[in-house]
């Protein structure tokens, strides 16, 4: 039996390129059907924009527009078109509703649910509140609430981003990120070896998955 493949992708919650790069690995391992390798999947933190205040006065439009310099009609143009992406993907995104925030606790809760086994599930569950239902992610209390609805002991949740003990690890994983030369998310490292950048189509990761399971198994 060999070995599982690792796959580490970094992201932020905050970006929609990443939820749809998610959903088309998951089609890819998919893909490879029953009898596929067995995939073993972790997350790491990214923060797209840190210097962002928790509660951003403005709309995702004001946001990028501020942001990136752009004008609000070019923006507007890049929202449309990432909702189109992301329904092909069959993900609903509403940025009318979406409340931009600093994702630096929502990091922190994804480490703190790997330690306890429910990072994958977190990480759906956070990029849907996001994305979808217009929650705001960068306040403690709902984050705690999320946490709840993924089977997180709601105490130990708010201990760990109360106290902050999971700051270093978010920063690890940013440090590991410009170590490796990424600057820009989703970026995805198969078998330690094999970078993938960007929401790359489901049959590009099916592939790469498939090349790492014969290179193991020759």
């Amino acid at each position: 039996m060999s070995e599982a493949i690792k796959i580490d992708i970094w992201s932020d919650i905050a970006c929609p390129w990443c939820y749809i790069g998610k959903r088309n690995l998951e089609g890819g391992i998919a893909a490879l059907g029953d009898d596929g390798p067995d995939v073993e999947i972790e997350y790491h933190s990214f923060e797209l924009a840190p210097d962002t205040p928790v509660d951003f006065e403005g709309s995702e439009v004001d946001f990028l527009a501020r942001h990136k310099g752009l004008p609000e009609e070019r923006v507007q143009q890049m929202l449309q078109h990432v909702t189109g992406v992301a329904a092909n993907a069959g993900l609903t995104y509403d940025f009318d509703a979406l409340q931009h925030t600093k994702t630096l606790k929502a990091h922190e809760l994804l480490h703190f649910a790997k330690e306890q086994g429910r990072q994958l599930e977190l990480s759906e569950r956070l990029f849907r509140a996001y994305f979808t239902e217009g929650r705001h992610l960068g306040r403690v209390d709902e984050l705690i609430e999320l946490a709840i609805e993924v089977g997180l002991d709601a105490d130990a949740a708010r201990a760990a981003l109360d106290s902050g003990r999971f700051g270093p690890a978010v920063q690890a994983d940013i440090a590991q990120a410009g170590a490796y030369g990424i600057n820009g998310v989703p970026f995805f490292v198969i078998d330690g070896k094999y970078g993938i950048s960007g929401a790359q189509p489901a049959e590009v990761f099916a592939q790469a998955i498939a090349q790492v399971a014969e290179e193991q198994a020759a």
